[in-house]
């Protein structure tokens, strides 16, 4: 078995390549025998394909040829800056847009982009509802109000405040959590299907093959209004078709809670 060589110099495989191409050796058999005697590393089939071209078109030469143009640092320099540019006014830009505005290779932009800049695309946060400042500093209060009450009521264990509301009167305890009530609505299916994780069954790997069909969630959909306290579920209101929730709606609502 031949012993592959460790060191080795681009020049000293092109040459190889030479001698054997003179020899009448096939591009394939020629990359074969590189692979094995230098390594998989040492010349690609593309370029030893491309190597025995050039030689059957007369050239003699090992070296590169001499590149014209700007020097590659500095055409690379002028291309992040582009790039930075272009993503600075418009960070949902895609990689194949810049390639195309730029006219270069999107190799090219993807390494500049990743490696150079050091960007990274991300999905922006999803939030339930785009709040002003108004809304947060009003959400800002409350809470500092309702955790005063709650100091409030830890301070002073042996009493118990007496509130009263539109329904009567009614003995707070201590804990002021367990008198808050929470509701919100939300659109529900009338048929929401097992999926396919709740559906998992134990099985030997003799065991035949369990199959579930697939069922689509029901398209007519009813707006349940839930409020809930500490100790669960108090009052789950469903909205009849053809019906929406107004003020009128609401308050019967909030009467039978």
């Amino acid at each position: 078995m031949a012993t592959r060589i460790q060191e080795w110099s681009k020049l000293e495989v092109r040459a190889v390549v030479r001698f054997l191409f003179s020899k009448g050796t096939k591009p394939s058999e020629i990359h074969k025998q590189i692979a094995e005697t230098y390594g998989e590393g040492a010349m690609s089939r593309f370029r030893v394909y491309q190597w025995c071209t050039w030689f059957g078109e007369g050239r003699t030469s090992l070296g590169d040829e001499p590149k014209s143009g700007r020097p590659k640092t500095s055409t690379k320099e002028k291309n992040t800056t582009r790039v930075d540019e272009l993503i600075r006014c418009d960070r949902r830009m895609k990689i194949r847009e810049i390639a195309l505005k730029l006219e270069i290779p999107k190799s090219t932009v993807h390494e500049i982009v990743h490696d150079t800049l050091g960007y990274r695309k991300v999905s922006a946060r999803w939030v339930p509802k785009m709040l002003t400042e108004d809304h947060k500093l009003q959400r800002v209060e409350i809470s500092q109000r309702l955790l005063q009450r709650c100091q409030q009521d830890n301070g002073d264990e042996d009493t118990t405040h007496k509130c009263v509301g539109p329904g009567g009167d009614f003995q707070a305890n201590n804990n002021l959590f367990d008198n808050l009530i929470t509701g919100d609505e939300t659109w529900v299916h009338l048929n929401t299907p097992e999926t396919k994780r709740d559906s998992m069954t134990w099985k030997h790997p003799s065991s035949p093959v369990t199959k579930k069909f697939k069922v689509q969630r029901s398209a007519v959909k009813v707006m349940a209004t839930v409020f809930w306290d500490a100790k669960g579920v108090i009052l789950s209101d469903i909205l009849p078709q053809g019906q929406c929730i107004n003020a009128a709606r609401y308050c019967s609502t909030l009467d039978r809670l």
